[in-house]
């Protein structure tokens, strides 16, 4: 049975907000009240109790209400707050996916046998061939590869085919309701609120996923402010359905964040017996050539291309494949803030160029850690003073080189790389 949920109208809430405790009394299933029944004789039975989804969607109007008087302050025209907030609705789908924490994390080798799968890769191919007129024009205005600007595209929506259909509007309003991110998802509703007002869209096209990420390649709507391109100068800037927007728009995003025009993302390489495995760091960048003086090499035996400012890169730790990454992969980073996807990003794009395929082995016999499990190990890396911050369950640079600091004093490889015997071995 599908649910529906409670509309709310901002110039009705803002009007009567006095008597909202009879709408949603109507709303909750109450019998239609009669003017005269709004006030109940002496001798007549109490209203009953709001429910609790009554009531949260009592608040869920005073917030809106609310919320509409910050962004008429901010300029948002009454118009706009009408054709944004007539139709409403609280959805709380959006709060259940926001507040899912996964207890079990997924393997690097498990996320990219999906992310650059052969599917995907001769799919891509085939969409590029389509849409090169677009692509090609984006990558020549901005520098940045066809293959990288497909990868993204592949990416967040299957090469378009799947972008969402949450109303913007509504899970940016919920998820600023709720809490939980209410300073972020504010700032996110009140730029969705002006793409309505620039009217690059409508209400009932600006849709995408649960997090408020738009169009075909997911961008966030204060993204879109900053980064959207008209690149089919038809007035507006639409991500949803022009090409030439999309890969415009992806284009300069990337751009802007810092990608270097003829520089790779990163290349897999070999590293030589006997390398210091606390040199693989996001932190510690060196130029190529020293990496080189080191005995990095490519897998082929070819030179390592010109990249300043390069790190080397074990998504696996000292067991699985290596990679010299460059600033382009940081740029991707910016993008969206995970190594695997970075890395999926990187490799999808050298697929489509047909370049090869991961060669070097994952160790596909370890198994990533639970939150639940990394927590312990943060708690066991503190007690035995070896500072990994507070933990939290979750993988980050203080926890990467606590668990460094104790794989040297017991003679480890020090890749940083959590497993579970490590977590054994401490317990």
């Amino acid at each position: 049975m599908q649910t529906t949920y409670p509309r709310f109208s901002v110039s009705a809430v803002s009007r009567l907000a006095p008597t909202l405790l009879t709408i949603f009394a109507l709303a909750a299933g109450a019998a239609t009240l009669s003017a005269s029944a709004q006030t109940p004789p002496p001798n007549s039975s109490p209203a009953p109790a709001l429910s609790g989804d009554a009531e949260r969607d009592q608040r869920f109007a005073r917030w809106i209400s609310d919320f509409s008087n910050s962004a008429r302050a901010a300029g948002i025209s009454e118009a706009t707050l009408q054709s944004a907030f007539d139709n409403i609705r609280f959805i709380p789908r959006v709060v259940e996916l926001d507040s899912a924490q996964p207890e079990f994390t997924r393997a690097v080798w498990d996320y990219l046998d999906s992310a650059v799968s052969a599917q995907r890769i001769v799919r891509g191919q085939d969409m590029l061939l389509q849409a090169r007129p677009a692509v090609d024009a984006a990558a020549a205005r901005y520098g940045v590869p066809a293959e990288t600007l497909a990868a993204i595209w592949g990416m967040e929506s299957n090469y378009g085919s799947n972008t969402g259909d949450i109303p913007t509007i509504d899970a940016l309003a919920t998820l600023a309701f709720e809490g939980r991110r209410e300073a972020w998802a504010r700032t996110q509703l009140l730029a969705a609120l002006k793409i309505l007002q620039n009217r690059d869209v409508e209400r009932a096209q600006l849709v995408g996923s649960w997090a408020g990420a738009m169009g075909q390649t997911q961008f966030l709507p204060t993204n879109f402010l900053a980064y959207a391109v008209d690149a089919d100068g038809d007035g507006r800037r639409d991500i949803w359905g022009s090409l030439p927007d999309v890969m415009a728009s992806t284009a300069n995003f990337l751009a802007k964040a810092g990608w270097q025009a003829g520089q790779p993302w990163g290349l897999e390489v070999r590293l030589p017996p006997g390398f210091d495995y606390a040199l693989a760091d996001a932190e510690v960048r060196r130029p190529a050539s020293a990496w080189t003086d080191l005995g990095v090499k490519s897998m082929d035996g070819a030179p390592l291309p010109a990249l300043a400012d390069s790190a080397i890169l074990l998504p696996a730790g000292a067991r699985g494949p290596a990679f010299l990454v460059g600033p382009n992969f940081r740029t991707v980073l910016r993008y969206n803030n995970s190594t695997s996807y970075a890395l999926a990003i990187g490799l999808l794009a050298q697929g489509l160029a047909g370049g090869p395929a991961v060669q070097a082995a994952w160790p596909r016999d370890l198994q990533p850690l639970s939150r639940s499990q990394l927590l312990a190990l943060q708690t066991a890396l503190n007690s035995r003073g070896f500072d990994s911050g507070t933990p939290d369950g979750t993988m980050g640079p203080a926890t990467r080189r606590g668990i460094r600091l104790y794989q040297r004093s017991v003679g480890l490889p020090a890749d940083g790389y959590p497993t579970l015997e490590l977590l054994q071995r401490m317990q």
